[in-house]
């Protein structure tokens, strides 16, 4: 049954390569997913573009295990060789854009979820969500799911992780922060620059640490992504936008951080867009980190944001794929990882549930 469900799962990602499915544009491969289930009997449902399923022995007493992976993908940059939209296989090699982030870790994950589906007296009910929108944060994913589902005890979330155990991955806060100064024209003096102000706030920003270190996780990582300032050049303007990117360790929540940096920060302002992406983890003694430790999967902390960061349960990062290709030029899956990678699912859950 595992040959034919890799066979199956490995057809299905084909199909999800060929269908664009840009975030908040996942129809069709909603559409394919959805012949999965058909294909194998399995009820399900729609929830815009999230499909999931429930085992057929679902029990309330028990405690729920979810399954997420997404198969909305990023627009393809402009480095591509190959047709970002065509599955095409050279050298065990599966090309095509979401093939690696995160069609393995979606196809994979169905077909363990198939796998279990109908095996009674599991520890553990079993929930898949095959959720849209994961790329942009958008508010039709998973976070939309999460009153619609049953409540969820613990989830395995899928992405490029190449089968080793993320226990814990970073948050995120995006800051829209504001130098100012005195607008004036180009030709005369001005000691109140607001570009020239700017230089003594992104020196701060670049030797600015926060104090607490993961042991998982490291450092909170700071960093100016954008900087926007002046429309002409005869003219000195008012201000200077800034883009802080900040991603947060399991040692602050994302509440703290703003707090430090509106505390601290010597700009005139600088606001969080939201709060609500936090750090997550699950404890390394937890059942589902223990058995793969057991099959000789190591682990560690990712610096990634995914869907667990809308999840308050203990959640791992677990598929397969390298985090490295996502987003690249020609991404690309190795055949050979969907099969090992379907084999240790199903074996990671053998030895849990």
């Amino acid at each position: 049954m595992i040959q034919e469900l890799t066979q199956h799962a490995i057809t299905l990602l084909k199909e999800l390569i060929a269908s664009p499915s840009y975030s908040s544009e996942e129809d069709q491969t909603a559409t394919h997913i959805e012949t999965w289930f058909k294909g194998y009997d399995i009820p399900y449902k729609r929830d815009n573009n999230n499909v999931w399923s429930i085992n057929k022995y679902f029990d309330e007493s028990k405690p729920t295990l979810l399954l997420n992976s997404h198969h909305d993908t990023v627009k393809p940059n402009s480095g591509y060789t190959k047709n970002p939209f065509e599955a095409i296989v050279e050298d065990g090699k599966l090309y095509g854009l979401g093939s690696n982030d995160a069609g393995g870790c979606l196809v994979s994950l169905l077909a363990t979820f198939t796998y279990f589906y109908a095996k009674e007296d599991l520890k553990y009910n079993l929930v898949i969500v095959a959720s849209a929108e994961e790329e942009s944060s958008g508010p039709n994913g998973l976070n939309s799911m999460l009153e619609i589902i049953p409540e969820v005890d613990v989830a395995i979330v899928g992405e490029p992780t190449l089968m080793n155990l993320a226990v814990a991955e970073k948050g995120l806060v995006v800051f829209d922060a504001v130098v100012k100064g005195t607008p004036s024209h180009a030709a005369h003096p001005n000691d109140d620059n607001a570009i020239y102000n700017t230089i003594k706030v992104l020196e701060w920003f670049q030797r600015f640490q926060f104090e607490k270190v993961s042991e998982t996780l490291g450092e909170v990582k700071l960093t100016v992504s954008q900087i926007n300032g002046g429309k002409q050049h005869n003219a000195i303007p008012a201000n200077v936008d800034l883009v802080v990117d900040v991603r947060v360790n399991d040692q602050y929540t994302n509440q703290e951080v703003a707090d430090i940096l509106m505390k601290e920060a010597p700009c005139d302002s600088i606001v969080p867009r939201s709060l609500r992406l936090n750090s997550s983890s699950i404890p390394v003694e937890h059942p589902l980190v223990k058995a793969g430790i057991a099959l000789g999967r190591e682990t560690y902390g990712s610096p990634t944001l995914s869907d667990q960061a809308v999840l308050s349960c203990p959640s791992l990062k677990l598929g397969p794929g390298d985090s490295t290709r996502s987003h690249s030029a020609d991404e690309f899956i190795y055949l050979h990882e969907i099969e090992e990678g379907i084999k240790i699912y199903i074996e990671l859950l053998n030895n849990v549930l």
